[in-house]
Formats: C-alpha cells, sequence, structure tokens
C-alpha cells in the first residue's frame, strides 16, 4: 500500500492539488470566449459559418492532410468514412477488440461485422503480425473481393485504433491492406499529434479520423473529422455528411442518402482557439510524460513510453501493473484518494453484441486488458 501511497503523492504534487484530479479536463486558456462571442454575434451557430471552414483547413494544415471535414463526433466521422469506402450490410470490418466502443458501433451502423485481431504489446494497437496470420489463414481473393472463406462473407474495410494516442506500427499494416485490396480507415479518434515518421496518424490509408470530445487533446465540446490525401474522397466526404445537398441558392436537392452530420459554427469556433494552444498542450504532455516515466521507473512499475521512430501525443498515459489484482488494487487505492484512475476497456468480444463476431487468437488482447490502466494526464496544473 505504501507503493500506492506514493504514486498519489507524486500524482498530486505533479498537479499541485489536494483537489479531485481528473483523469483528462479540457482547458480554455487561448480566445475560446472570443471567438465564440464572434460567432454568437455573427447569428450563424449553427453548420453554416466562417468558423467551420477554417477549423477545418486548420486541421488539414496541422495534419498535413489534403482534405479535413468536419463532423458532429468521432463515432459519425467514422461511420460515414466506412460507407465511403463501400462497407454494406453483411460484410466484415477488420478491428481490435482492446478499443473504444465507438469503433465497433461504427462498424454495426453498416449492417456489418467486425473481425478481432490481436494487438501488439508495446503498441496495444492492431498486430501488423497477427493482420496477416488472419488473412493468410482464413481469407482468399474471389472476383475482386475478400472473401472470409470461413464465414462467406466479402471483407471491406481495415480500422485500427492508435491506443491512447500510440501510433499502431501502420506503415506495415498499410502495406498488408495495400497488397489484399482492402481500404484502409485509422481511428485516430486519440492521436491528434502523433506521427508514425513524418506522417500524422490518419494519413496511411484512405482516410483516417479524429475525435475532438471534451476529454481529447483538444476539444470542440463534442466533434470529430475526416482526414485524407484523396481530394476526390474528402469532397464526397463532405457531400455525405452534409444531406448530400446539390448547392444551389434556394432549391433543396439531394442526390444520394446522406447524413446530416453537420458540425455547428460554434463547436468549430471553439476549437479553432483551442488549436492554437495545441503546440503548447503537446510540449507540456511531453514533459509530464517524462516525469511519469522517470517516477514508474523508480518504482518498479511499466509506464507506456512511444516506440523508437514514432512520436505518440500521449492522450492518456498509461501504466502495464504485474497482474489484474495489482491494477485492481492500484485502481481502489487512488480513486479513493480523490485520483481517477480507469482500466482499459473490456474487451469489445465479450460484450453481449459482439460475442458471436469472428475472432483470431487474443492472446495479447487479454494479457493487456487485465493489466493496463490510465493515470490523469491532463495540462492543466
Amino acid at each position: 500500500m505504501d507503493k500506492y501511497k506514493n504514486v498519489v503523492d507524486f500524482i498530486r504534487t505533479l498537479y499541485k492539488t489536494d483537489d479531485f484530479i481528473p483523469l483528462h479536463a479540457p482547458v480554455f486558456y487561448g480566445n475560446e470566449k472570443k471567438y465564440l462571442n464572434d460567432c454568437i454575434d455573427s447569428t450563424f451557430v449553427s453548420s453554416v459559418g466562417k468558423y467551420v471552414d477554417l477549423f477545418e483547413n486548420r486541421i488539414a494544415d496541422f495534419t498535413g492532410a489534403k482534405k479535413a471535414i468536419a463532423v458532429v463526433n468521432g463515432t459519425s466521422a467514422l461511420h460515414a468514412a466506412l460507407r465511403l469506402v463501400g462497407v454494406q450490410n453483411g460484410d466484415e470490418v477488420i478491428t481490435q477488440p482492446l478499443t473504444f466502443i465507438a469503433t465497433c458501433n461504427a462498424i454495426s451502423y453498416c449492417g456489418a461485422s467486425p473481425v478481432f485481431v490481436d494487438v501488439d504489446i508495446d503498441t496495444m494497437g492492431l498486430s501488423p503480425k497477427s493482420l496477416s496470420f488472419f488473412l493468410d489463414e482464413n481469407c482468399e481473393k474471389r472476383h475482386g473481393k475478400i472473401i472470409n472463406i470461413k464465414t462467406g462473407n466479402r471483407v471491406s474495410a481495415c480500422v485500427p485504433m492508435h491506443t491512447f494516442g500510440h501510433p499502431v506500427r501502420i506503415k506495415e499494416i498499410a502495406d498488408i491492406c495495400q497488397t489484399w485490396h482492402i481500404p484502409l480507415i485509422e481511428d485516430a479518434a486519440e492521436s491528434l499529434g502523433s506521427y508514425a515518421g513524418d506522417t500524422h496518424t490518419g494519413l496511411f490509408g484512405k482516410c483516417g479520423i479524429l475525435s475532438f470530445n471534451g476529454n481529447k487533446t483538444i476539444t470542440t465540446g463534442a466533434g470529430g473529422m475526416i482526414i485524407t490525401n484523396d481530394e476526390e474522397f474528402g469532397n464526397l466526404a463532405k457531400h455525405i455528411t452534409t444531406t448530400a445537398k446539390v448547392p444551389h441558392e434556394w432549391e433543396f436537392n439531394h442526390d444520394m442518402i446522406g447524413f446530416n452530420y453537420r458540425m455547428p459554427n460554434l463547436n468549430a469556433a471553439l476549437g479553432c482557439a483551442q488549436l492554437e494552444t495545441l503546440p503548447t498542450i503537446l510540449e507540456t504532455k511531453r514533459v509530464i510524460a517524462e516525469q511519469y516515466s522517470n517516477f514508474f521507473k523508480e518504482m518498479g512499475i511499466d509506464f507506456i513510453q512511444e516506440r523508437a521512430s514514432v512520436k505518440a501525443n500521449y492522450w492518456l498515459n498509461a501504466v502495464k501493473m504485474e497482474s489484474a489484482e495489482e491494477r485492481n488494487a492500484f485502481l481502489q487505492y487512488t480513486n479513493s484518494q480523490g485520483i481517477m484512475t480507469r482500466p482499459i476497456w473490456t474487451l469489445m468480444n465479450k460484450l453481449n453484441m459482439f460475442k458471436d463476431c469472428f475472432i483470431g487468437n487474443l492472446d495479447n488482447s487479454h494479457y493487456l486488458e487485465e493489466r493496463i490502466l490510465n493515470i490523469p494526464s491532463g495540462v492543466n496544473r
């Protein structure tokens, strides 16, 4: 118990407070109120307004994407992206079981089923080795389609998720998907500011998605983004997420089934202000991660760090305990002391909605599920 008390004492010193310490609270120390007031004064508070375009352009500039399309949240971004790459009812979409439920919910919205492939221990995200094994053992190409020979269903996309902002081995995954002609959509909801080499996460496949929920690195209150280097795809994404309305000065004509996923101008105004402070936020998060790393090394606890050749945004800092029992003791003590910590997600294949989905060997996922937990990671010190 002394070890856990030392952890609590260190975190309280790090955050300079005896009050409750949340996992990741948003910070507003820029032009948020100014831009929101400007938005209100303009009366353009819904989905039309200058801040929507500005936010999209600035996200594109920051990530290096050719197109960025703002939507109401990360789940809707992923849903639209899956539809745009052709995911249909009865299809299968490869993903990881160790993820937030939004990944699998978006797949389900398309009438498709997730296929769960194991993760790597160090990235906590989809393993290219496990992906390649799954495809070689279970799939074949038939008439231009990839078919799971065990189920007879078409495999129509692959969705790796960059867990807590730590990039998966995305270059290897992209190569495998290209070889098999499987569209790659990156769930980069947690990884704004994360890079593999010199490329921002979300830009290795057809597209990627970001989230700006209240607990993310920056927030628009609620919001998401599709990013892509395929301009034609990006234009279609913008069209389908704005009700597929054909531009006209006054007529209401729509040329396909679309989604009303438009981000309101109010949210985009908040996002523009948040983006101005993003470099400072990312720098501060790296300082906090380094302090955690040094502390937990002395404590003999495994702190999750970025791999060589990648840059993580350290959205949520994480530690790996020796066992589920030790993890639970850590969680119970820290939360009882007003320090918010939480376990990693329950594996998706254990949830009733997805218990019958096709799975591969998930040894690494089970191992991490029992041991990984998050610790306070906000920059409000």
